[in-house]
C-alpha cells in the first residue's frame, strides 16, 4: 500500500457536537482547503467567517426526511471511496462529475448519552441512531490509503500539527491509526445500539453478543510478570464500582491484581448498609467488620488476620476520616506488634471519598504513605447494575446474572430444635454476606458483625472448615472477639455432618447453609445433637 503523504485539499466536516469545529475549520481553511458540510455544522462554521459549500449545493440534491438523508449519495460516497491510482474509479469519476474528499471529520449522533436520559423512549433512542456518519467514517477508514477520517475532537490536533508541518499533507501512519480508531468507534456504536434494542426486547442471552470496551491504562504486567496487561472499562455505570473509581493523585499506578482484589473489597462493603470495613487479600476476605464506629469497625477487620492483612486491600463504604485515616497508618504500632505482626502495608484504600486530613495523615505517612494507592469511589447507592458478568474460559466465554443477592431472609427457614437467639440471627446475616464474598469452597466463622476465620478454595468443603477454624482460634479477633458463640457460614450445603463438629469446637452455636443436600437430614440430627441452630437459606452462593 502507498506510503506517500497525502495533501489535504477538500474536507467534509458533519459533527454532532460543535466542540473544537471551529477551530479545525480555520486551521483547514488557511491551509487553502475547501470545506463542505450541512445543517448546523455548516452554521457553525459560516458564523466563524468561513466559506462553506453545503452538501446539497455539492450534491445537487437537497435534504430530504428530515435530515435523514444528506450525505448518502454516490457524490459523497464517490468522493471518498475513489482510488486515486485507479484509472478506472477515475474515469467514472470524471464521467460522473465526482470531486475527491481527502478529510472526512464526523461526529455520531450521542446515542449513549440519549438512552441514558431519564424517559427515553424506544422512538426517542431510534431517532438518535445515526446512519449517514458512520456510512461516511467507515468510507473514509476503508480508503485511508488516500483519506483521513477524523472521529474525535482529541484527533484534530495531530492532524493539523502534520499539516502545518508537511505542506498541508497528512502521513499515511496517522492515516491508518485514524482509520483503525474510526472502526474501533463504529464498531462500539453499534454493539451500544445492538445491546440496547436486545435489551428492549428483553434478550438477556441473545444469540449474539458482542463487547466494547476502553482502554482505560497499561499496566506494567498482568497476574504474573511474564503476562502482558491492560485495564478497560466498560459504558459508564451508574453504580460507584472499580471501573469508574478515581484514582487520587499521589501513589503509584494499579496492578491487574490491585484491579481484581480492589473490586473484591468493594463489592463486599457494598452488600452492608451500616458502615463496613472490609480487606481483602488474593481476592478473599482476611478481615471483615460492621461497625457504627468505623475506627472501631476497621480494628475488628484488621484483627481478624494479621498476617493476611500485610499488603490487602482495604475498603469502606463510608467516607475516609481523619480518625480512620491515623487508625490504618498506625496499626502496626497501635496492635501489630502485640499480635505478633511483622508490620502492616496497606496495597490500596477505597472509599467513597477522604477528607482532607485523611489525606494529609495518608500521605505524610513515612514509608508508605507515598506508595498507598487511594481510590475514590463516590456516594454508594442502594441500586446496582444489571450488567451481565463475564468469565473467559480459552475459546469462549461464559456469561450469566451478577450475584446481587445479599439477605433473602424471607426464604430461610430454621430446621433445628433450636431457634437461633437475636445475637446469633445478626451474626448469620453477617456471616452469609461476607460468606458470599469468598471463593468456594467457602466457610465463615463471625461473631459481632466481625469475620473471625475464613477458609477459602479448598476442594473439601471440611477442609475449608478447619482452616477458618484454625485462624478463628490462632487469632480469635486479636483477644478483642471470643469465639464462644460464633455463628459458621458455608456458601453450599454441608455433604456430610463432620464440619459441625469441627464449627462447635470452634465454639459456634449457630450455622447458616444454603441446604438441598443428600444428607440434609444427617447434618440437622447432628447439629441438633451439639444443640447448634441451623438456618437454611434455599440459595447458595459459589464463587468460583
Amino acid at each position: 500500500m502507498d506510503c506517500e503523504p497525502v495533501r489535504i485539499r477538500r474536507a467534509l466536516l458533519s459533527v454532532f457536537d460543535k466542540a473544537g469545529i471551529e477551530t479545525l475549520a480555520k486551521a483547514l481553511a488557511s491551509q487553502g482547503v475547501e470545506i463542505i458540510s450541512s445543517g448546523g455544522t455548516a452554521k457553525a462554521i459560516e458564523a466563524a467567517g468561513l466559506k462553506v459549500r453545503y452538501v446539497q449545493e455539492w450534491t445537487g440534491f437537497p435534504e430530504m426526511l428530515g435530515h435523514r438523508v444528506v450525505t448518502l449519495h454516490p457524490k459523497v460516497h464517490g468522493g471518498i471511496l475513489a482510488l486515486r491510482d485507479d484509472p478506472a474509479h477515475q474515469a467514472d469519476m470524471a464521467k460522473y462529475g465526482i470531486e475527491p474528499v481527502d478529510l472526512v471529520c464526523v461526529g455520531l449522533y450521542p446515542f449513549e448519552k440519549a438512552i441514558a436520559k431519564p424517559g427515553c423512549t424506544l422512538a426517542g433512542a431510534v431517532e438518535m441512531i445515526d446512519i449517514g456518519g458512520p456510512a461516511m467514517v467507515r468510507a473514509a477508514a476503508k480508503n485511508h490509503k488516500f483519506v483521513t477520517v477524523l472521529t474525535d475532537p482529541s484527533q484534530y490536533a495531530a492532524v493539523l500539527e502534520e499539516m502545518a508541518a508537511n505542506a498541508g499533507a497528512v502521513s499515511f501512519a496517522l492515516r491508518q491509526k485514524l482509520a483503525w480508531q474510526a472502526f474501533a468507534l463504529t464498531a462500539h456504536y453499534d454493539t451500544a445500539i445492538s445491546t440496547y434494542l436486545a435489551r428492549s426486547l428483553g434478550q438477556e442471552f441473545p444469540e449474539r453478543i458482542t463487547l466494547s470496551y476502553r482502554k482505560a491504562n497499561s499496566l506494567r504486567y498482568g497476574e504474573n510478570p511474564h503476562q502482558k496487561g491492560a485495564f478497560y472499562v466498560g459504558p459508564e455505570a451508574s453504580e460507584p464500582c472499580v471501573g469508574s473509581a478515581r484514582l487520587l493523585p499521589g501513589g503509584k499506578e494499579l496492578s491487574y491484581n490491585n484491579y481484581f482484589d480492589a473490586n473484591g473489597a468493594i463489592e463486599l462493603v457494598k452488600d452492608f448498609d451500616a458502615p463496613a470495613v472490609a480487606i481483602i487479600k488474593h481476592s478473599n476476605p482476611a478481615g471483615c467488620a460492621v461497625e457504627s464506629d468505623l475506627v472501631e469497625a476497621y480494628r475488628r477487620a484488621y484483627l481478624a488476620d494479621v498476617n493476611a492483612a500485610m499488603g490487602g486491600i482495604i475498603a469502606v463504604n463510608r467516607p475516609v476520616t481523619g480518625a480512620l485515616a491515623k487508625a490504618i497508618v498506625e496499626s502496626y504500632q497501635r496492635w501489630g506488634k502485640a499480635a505478633g505482626a511483622g508490620g502492616f502495608f496497606a496495597e490500596i484504600i477505597a472509599a467513597p471519598s477522604f477528607e482532607p486530613e485523611a489525606l494529609q495523615i495518608i500521605r505524610d505517612r513515612a514509608g508508605w504513605g507515598g506508595e498507598v494507592r487511594l481510590l475514590e469511589l463516590g456516594a454508594l447507592p442502594g441500586q446496582r447494575n444489571t450488567e451481565k458478568y463475564l468469565k473467559y474460559v480459552v475459546g469462549g466465554l461464559l456469561v450469566q446474572d451478577r450475584d446481587l443477592l445479599a439477605l433473602n431472609t424471607a426464604d430461610w427457614k430454621v430446621v433445628t430444635k433450636r431457634q437461633p437467639a437475636a445475637a446469633e440471627l445478626a451474626d448469620l446475616q453477617f456471616a452469609w454476606i461476607v460468606c458470599k464474598h469468598t471463593k468456594s469452597n467457602a466457610i465463615i466463622l463471625a461473631k459481632g458483625n466481625t469475620l473471625l476465620g475464613a477458609g477459602a478454595g479448598q476442594m473439601s468443603r471440611v477442609n475449608s472448615a478447619r482452616l477458618a477454624t484454625q485462624l478463628a482460634t490462632s487469632y480469635g479477633g486479636g483477644g478483642v472477639v471470643d469465639l464462644a458463640g460464633c455463628a459458621l457460614a458455608s456458601d453450599a450445603f454441608f455433604p456430610c455432618p463432620d464440619s459441625l463438629d469441627l464449627a462447635a469446637q470452634a465454639g459456634a452455636t449457630a450455622v447458616i447453609e444454603p441446604g438441598g443436600g443428600k444428607h440434609d437430614a444427617d447434618v440437622i440430627a447432628k447439629a441438633d445433637q451439639l444443640n447448634l441452630a441451623m438456618v437454611f437459606t434455599g440459595t447458595r452462593h459459589f464463587n468460583h
